[in-house]
C-alpha cells in the first residue's frame, strides 16, 4: 500500500447556518424551516473529506478573533485536520446562510469573512514542503480580495514539486472565463461541476473540457445524478452516479474532490479516481450538512 498523501488546501472555513424548507421562500413573509449551525466552508469541507479518506491533510484559511474561529478549529481538528490557520483579529469568522429546498437542492448566501484577506504568505514554506498535493478552492481565486493570494500560493505550490488541483466552485461567479483560465495555468487538474463547465466552455457536454486542456493537465467534470466524467489528453472516461437519496446537496462536491483526490494521488487510475469521488460524493448528499460525520 502507498503511502497516504498528505494535502494542503487553501480555502475558506466558515460555519454554516443551515435552513431545510419545504415551502418556497415566501418573500417578505415566513416560511417555516429546521435550522440548524453546522461547520462549513468550501476548504474546510474538502480536508475534512480528504481527511476522512485517509490524507494526512492541513487547511490554509483565516478565521476572525471569536468564538465562531474557535469552533471551526475544534470541528476540523476533531476530524483529524491540521489547521494553519491565520487570525484576524479585524474581521469576523466566515459564515455562510444555506437554503436546502425539499428536493435538497441548496442556495447559499456567503459571507466570505476573515477568508477574503488569504494572502500568499498564509501557505508557510514548510507547510508546503511536507506536502505531495496543494488543492485551492476557486472561491479564493473569484473574490479580487484574495485573488493574488490564491495565485501566489499556487505558484508557490508549484515550484516547491507539488502537483495541484483547483475547483472553480462556482458558475454564477465566473465573469470571465478566459480571465479564469489564465489564473488556474497550469494547474494539474481541474475540478468543475456542470454549470461551471458550461460557464467556462459555453457547452454541458463534458467533451467541451478538451477546450480547457491548453490551460490545465485534466479535467473531471461532475453531473449530479448523471455521474462525472474524466477528460485529459487522449483519455475519455466516464462513470455513472451511485443511487443515493438526496437529503441536503451542500458540500457533495468538496467530498467528491476529497475522494477523487486521495484515489489519484495514491496511484489510481481515471475511472478508479472517479469512482471514489462520487462514492463520497454519494455519502455526502445523503446526510444533512457539508461534512463526514464526526464518528466517520
Amino acid at each position: 500500500m502507498p503511502d497516504a498523501p498528505a494535502v494542503v488546501v487553501v480555502g475558506d472555513a466558515a460555519l454554516d447556518v443551515l435552513a431545510r424548507h419545504r415551502d418556497p421562500v415566501a418573500h417578505g413573509g415566513d416560511t417555516r424551516a429546521r435550522v440548524r449551525i453546522t461547520p462549513g466552508g468550501a476548504g474546510a469541507n474538502t480536508a475534512a473529506w480528504l481527511a476522512r479518506a485517509g490524507a494526512a491533510t492541513t487547511l490554509v484559511a483565516r478565521v476572525g478573533a471569536d468564538t465562531a474561529g474557535q469552533q471551526v478549529r475544534a470541528e476540523l481538528e476533531a476530524g483529524g485536520v491540521a489547521c494553519a490557520f491565520t487570525i484576524d483579529p479585524t474581521a469576523a469568522t466566515g459564515c455562510v446562510v444555506v437554503l436546502v429546498d425539499g428536493t435538497g437542492q441548496r442556495s447559499m448566501l456567503p459571507d466570505r469573512g476573515a477568508n477574503a484577506g488569504l494572502v500568499g504568505a498564509d501557505a508557510h514554506p514548510a507547510v508546503l514542503a511536507a506536502a505531495d498535493h496543494l488543492h485551492l478552492s476557486g472561491y479564493v481565486l473569484l473574490d479580487e480580495a484574495s485573488r493574488q493570494g490564491g495565485l501566489d500560493v499556487l505558484a508557490a505550490a508549484r515550484a516547491a514539486g507539488l502537483s495541484t488541483s483547483v475547483d472553480p466552485q462556482s458558475a454564477g461567479l465566473i465573469e470571465d472565463p478566459a480571465a479564469f483560465l489564465d489564473w488556474v495555468r497550469g494547474t494539474d487538474l481541474l475540478l468543475p461541476n456542470n454549470d461551471e463547465l458550461h460557464a467556462l466552455t459555453g457547452s454541458r457536454d463534458p467533451l467541451s473540457a478538451r477546450s480547457l486542456l491548453e490551460a490545465v493537465g485534466a479535467v473531471a467534470v461532475t453531473d449530479g445524478p448523471r455521474g462525472a466524467c474524466w477528460v485529459s489528453p487522449g483519455t475519455v472516461v466516464s462513470v455513472s452516479a451511485e443511487e443515493a437519496t438526496c437529503v441536503d446537496s451542500t458540500g457533495a462536491g468538496d467530498a467528491f474532490d476529497a475522494g477523487l483526490l486521495v484515489a489519484w494521488l495514491s496511484g489510481a487510475g481515471p475511472e478508479e479516481a472517479l469512482r471514489a469521488g462520487v462514492a463520497a460524493g454519494s455519502a455526502a448528499v445523503a446526510r444533512v450538512g457539508a461534512r463526514p460525520s464526526a464518528r466517520g
